[in-house]
């Protein structure tokens, strides 16, 4: 197979990228968008990929865009195509960063990265299209919104923009993580994230006075008894190396002081690494919420919202682009994780109809707090190290073109 002699000098353009790159994620930054429609970041992407000879594609259903990106070497029509992704949604969230670029608009925050996954998408862009006569075939740019909880690889999927020809024959994404050194990649094959299941369980029972309990039927008591049930469940009815987490988030009941409320609301996630633990955790979930309210004379509804499906990644792809990894970073600049991260992404949607994977990327920032502490995803008190964007820009390049070399 032809291919480029090294690829320390996509890492060396990545870095000259830099100073573009961070100006357009603090821009990013500071006007955080939540759910399918985010105009302003789309419209910061759009500007940013100005003058290139690309193609981009729309679909109704989000603000999201397919940039397509044609080899030059012979083949270009005929050759494989692979498909690399973005997220650029925010989180429903304060910010208390302190930066100067923190974000303008009030409880919306980019917290878990995106601002800088879409940033180093851009700059893979220009990167490519700089070495565009050095591969054949297309690269596919998926600027995804709506990761958040609003499925939004799932609605670009059933808006055709994935499928359209040519189809991708592999898919690539990065996440950042701060907690995890600065500029090393990291991955595994198989599960690699969690699914993820909203539930709420309302337990009814009937109101009193609270100097009277037994003239009522006190639902809280029994709330409090199914969440510590739950716990238990999830440890002595599952497979400790096939995991389930059980998150019980909110609890809401009553009015005030003495009177006991007529129904208690829990809600919360479960998580889960497996369609069979996803399963088993769903009815048991239901299974000892209704049983335990019963024995209390009291009733319990459950209802499931199905969520995003487990990532899983192809272990032949995962073993391409840790080579590439390797080769990029060297031997440090690559780590095996141990075990599936039981965070979700909504990219298992792609990666369950394309072979690839999904790696991290670490950003954890320069400076720390004495006790080295690292505020992680979701914090209002993350920050990355904006440095390590350089890694994700020549990782991004390095999968599409070794992996659209021509043989």
């Amino acid at each position: 197979m032809t291919v480029p002699s090294d690829l320390s000098r996509l890492l060396d353009e990545a870095k000259q990228l830099l100073p573009e790159a961070v100006k357009l994620r603090r821009r990013i930054h500071a006007q955080p968008e939540l759910g399918l429609q985010t105009p302003l970041t789309t419209q910061a992407v759009s500007e940013s990929l100005q003058g290139l000879d690309i193609q981009i594609a729309r679909g109704p259903s989000t603000t999201g865009l397919i940039v397509s990106l044609a080899g030059r070497q012979a083949g270009a029509r005929t050759g494989k195509t692979i498909l690399l992704r973005g997220d650029m949604d925010a989180l429903p969230m304060p910010e208390d960063t302190g930066l100067p670029f923190a974000s303008e608009i009030e409880n919306r925050m980019h917290a878990c990265g995106h601002d800088a996954h879409t940033t180093m998408l851009v700059e893979a862009v220009h990167l490519l299209h700089r070495h565009r006569d050095e591969f054949a075939g297309t690269v596919k740019f998926m600027f995804q919104p709506g990761e958040e909880g609003y499925h939004g690889a799932r609605f670009m999927i059933e808006d055709g923009l994935l499928d359209a020809d040519p189809k991708p024959d592999a898919a690539f994404a990065m996440h950042i993580l701060p907690n995890l050194r600065a500029g090393a990649l990291a991955g595994r094959a198989g599960p690699a994230m969690a699914s993820a299941d909203r539930w709420m369980i309302l337990v009814k029972g009937r109101g009193g006075h609270a100097s009277a309990p037994h003239d009522a039927i006190d639902p809280v008591p029994v709330a409090f008894e199914i969440g510590l049930a739950l716990q238990s469940m999830v440890t002595r009815r599952h497979n400790v190396f096939d995991p389930v987490v059980v998150t019980i988030a909110r609890v809401s009941a009553g009015t005030t002081n003495n009177v006991i409320p007529e129904a208690v609301e829990l809600e919360g996630t479960l998580r889960a690494t497996s369609p069979g633990a996803r399963q088993a955790g769903k009815e048991g979930i239901e299974r000892v919420a209704k049983n335990i309210a019963a024995a209390h004379l009291c009733t319990a509804e459950v209802e499931i919202e199905t969520g995003y499906p487990v990532t899983v990644n192809d272990p032949g792809f995962v073993d391409f682009a840790r080579k590439v990894a390797r080769e990029l970073g060297g031997d440090n600049g690559y780590i095996e994780m141990p075990a599936p991260v039981m965070g979700a992404e909504d990219f298992s949607y792609v990666l369950q109809r394309f072979p690839g994977c999904i790696f991290v990327l670490g950003v954890m920032p320069k400076e720390r707090d004495p006790s080295g502490h690292v505020a992680p995803v979701h914090s209002n008190r993350m920050i990355l190290n904006e440095d390590a964007m350089a890694t994700g820009i020549a990782m991004h390049a390095a999968i599409a073109t070794r992996f659209l070399a021509v043989s």
